[in-house]
């Protein structure tokens, strides 16, 4: 039985990101249950604002093809959204756009993202530790057809919780977070390969 695969990225490149920090835990987490993880640096795929005349002159960057591949292989998706004014970040929102586009005209809608199941989690300083950005995420996901997991995971005073090094001073949250990984790994073991 073939593990199933799944494609983690956060949607913060800031050195030191705790949500970064929060991803690694998670994906740790999904692979000890199970999964096959593939953990992306959004830093490594410098993509453009998206831009259709960009697009219509010079197809696809090369960078949104590389990721479009991963997301199309992938049976699930575990992505952590900092917040940023209440949303989501501009990086997340761009990715999630140019992986949307279709490279030729007899390609499936939507390819890189039908059927798939995501699982999110966030972390910030402020009180709803991200948890704004997450409601935005899951309806986008949802509206370009993602199957949202409802377990999810809001770290509050990151800064505090997670800190700078790599040990978490918050016991109770970093269980949260792990917990949500698992819970995509077990959700896609149970559904995705017996399907």
């Amino acid at each position: 039985m073939p593990k199933p695969t799944i494609l983690a990225l956060a949607g913060s490149t800031r050195t030191g990101s705790f949500n970064g920090k929060a991803l690694a835990l998670a994906a740790a987490a999904a692979t000890e249950a199970g999964a096959e993880m593939t953990v992306v640096n959004l830093k490594d795929y410098v993509l453009p604002l998206y831009d259709a005349d960009f697009e219509s002159e010079q197809g696809l960057p090369d960078a949104a093809k590389a990721l479009k591949a991963l997301f199309v292989a992938a049976d699930g998706l575990l992505i952590a959204s900092p917040e940023y004014n209440s949303s989501i970040t501009p990086l997340l929102k761009n990715t999630l756009d140019w992986v949307s586009r279709a490279e030729s005209d007899d390609e499936a809608p939507l390819q890189a993202f039908s059927g798939k199941t995501a699982a999110l989690i966030s972390a910030s300083p402020g009180a709803l530790g991200g948890l704004r950005g997450l409601v935005h995420l899951r309806a986008i996901l949802g509206n370009i057809g993602v199957l949202v997991l409802h377990q999810q995971a809001a770290v509050s005073s990151a800064h505090t919780a997670i800190g700078e090094g790599p040990d978490w001073s918050d016991a109770a949250a970093k269980k949260r977070i792990a917990s949500v990984g698992k819970a995509l790994a077990e959700f896609l073991l149970r559904y995705h390969h017996h399907s």
